[in-house]
């Protein structure tokens, strides 16, 4: 059965299509009423951008594999025993630590997907599905969402599209549901889990001018998290989150326009470690 979030979508990308279809026929400097072609190169890209658009409203941080991917482009190792351990998934019993470490597992999950690293992705799939059973929300998944994982474990294309699309399954099942604050919580262990992994994968950071564009993108991410948390502030947990956050957000806040200093960014570094470490005990 299709989920709500995709015909939401389907519907919006249809209509903001049509939208956009009239404009460009009412805008054409050519005969009036002349059709458009909606396989033109012109009116695909635009789709693209309304389809982003779209996702972006459904969920509105960039997903755990974005970050990765980027990392994987400046042909980074895969570091084993960078992202949290599985076992430690025994720690977790508030929802709390249950919910912002299913965001923690999210990043590691899409980090070894990125890097088609196979038996870590079945080991945080399966962390992951028990923060989901504990927190109740296993109605987010379809049933056969493991069994195809499983069987796409040779197929990175696909992995990427149905781990990413439970992102916004979950996301989307929280928020309906009345529990926005978990969902804030997984895009803050999530947002926090991928800078930790930027911020680690090489000893040489600054040195690498591709890894420090890969931080400094993050900037804008962190600004729209904290856009998300901050009306949430009266829940103990958010604002917890939100002091976690600030150090980073500090420093951010004062790179000027001629660059990072090496200072700034062992400093982001540094304090990305500290609510990285803080939040997986």
């Amino acid at each position: 059965m299709k989920t709500l979030k995709s015909f939401i979508k389907k519907a919006a990308i249809t209509l903001l299509s049509a939208l956009l279809i009239v404009s460009l026929v009412n805008c054409s400097g050519g005969k009036k009423g002349k059709p458009v072609d909606e396989n033109s190169e012109e009116a695909l890209l635009d789709k693209e951008d309304l389809k982003q658009k779209v996702r972006d409203v459904v969920y509105p941080l960039p997903t755990a594999f974005e970050v990765t991917e980027m990392i994987n482009k400046v042909e980074a190792s895969y570091i084993i025993g960078l992202s949290n351990g599985p076992s430690n998934v025994d720690k977790y019993f508030t929802d709390k630590d249950q919910a912002i470490n299913l965001g923690v597992y999210s990043a590691d999950l899409s980090y070894a997907s990125t890097y088609n690293m196979k038996q870590e992705v079945m080991n945080y799939m399966e962390a992951s599905e028990n923060l989901i059973v504990e927190l109740g929300i296993t109605g987010a998944f379809s049933v056969n969402f493991i069994d195809e994982v499983e069987a796409n474990l040779d197929n990175k294309d696909k992995l990427v599209e149905l781990i990413t699309g439970s992102f916004y399954d979950t996301y989307e099942y929280l928020v309906k549901n009345n529990k926005e604050d978990l969902s804030l919580l997984v895009l803050a262990g999530t947002w926090i889990e991928g800078m930790y992994i930027s911020c680690n994968i090489s000893e040489t950071v600054y040195n690498n001018p591709e890894l420090v564009k890969v931080i400094l993108h993050q900037k804008t991410s962190l600004n729209e998290l904290v856009e998300l948390l901050a009306p949430h502030n009266e829940h103990e947990t958010i604002q917890s989150v939100l002091s976690d956050l600030k150090p980073i957000k500090d420093i951010y806040d004062n790179i000027d326009e001629t660059g990072i200093t090496e200072s700034q960014l062992s400093g982001i570094i540094e304090q990305t470690s500290i609510v990285r470490n803080k939040i997986i005990l």
